[in-house]
């Protein structure tokens, strides 16, 4: 992949998030991890206390030639509550944050971009942050794909991760993989 971007975000339980991300043309790679936070190496049993102040988030390798930063962050709006404040549903706590992690200053203009059309185009008003993107650290290994192995067993991923590729279905026809 010759024009090949990354991006990283959070929007609620990464399991959820990735499993969205994996169905979007353009997208070669989502990594689980952690973002934002003080706790060097932090586990996802530390994460998960809230004390640690990163996100679950995910770093998405895309194909820019296929699918632009602008259609990333709109797809990420577009299929997580970007108004909840700290949370995604049942999942409660600052880990759980809606948030962007540009990596530069042209993604920081674009994440404040997409904020500024998803806020135009909806009712209620977006709380997704944009952070500084500090060390990502990636999730344990049963973490990645999970959606793909254990997830389809797991009664909370059965009941979130299905509607949320549905609104991706439905939202965005047009970037969803074949």
């Amino acid at each position: 992949m010759a024009n090949s971007e990354q991006a990283i975000i959070a929007g609620g339980c990464f399991w959820c998030t990735e499993a969205v991300f994996r169905d979007v043309i353009g997208v070669s790679e989502v990594e689980s991890g952690y973002i934002g936070g003080t706790t060097q190496n932090p586990t996802y049993k530390e994460v998960c206390t809230g004390t640690t102040g990163h996100a679950e988030g995910i770093r998405v390798t895309f194909d820019t030639d296929v699918i632009s930063l602008a259609e990333i962050y709109d797809v990420f709006l577009g299929t997580h509550d970007p108004t909840q404040l700290n949370r995604q549903g049942g999942d409660i706590g600052t880990q759980y944050r809606s948030a962007i992690f540009p990596l530069n200053d042209a993604q920081r203009a674009e994440a404040d971009a997409a904020i500024g059309r998803w806020n135009d185009g909806n009712s209620g008003t977006a709380v997704t942050t944009v952070e500084t993107a500090d060390t990502w650290y990636p999730a344990e290994g049963y973490h990645q794909e999970y959606w793909e192995g254990e997830g389809k067993s797991n009664p909370y991923c059965l009941a979130v991760i299905p509607p949320k590729i549905m609104k991706l279905r439905k939202s965005f026809q047009d970037k969803v993989k074949s």
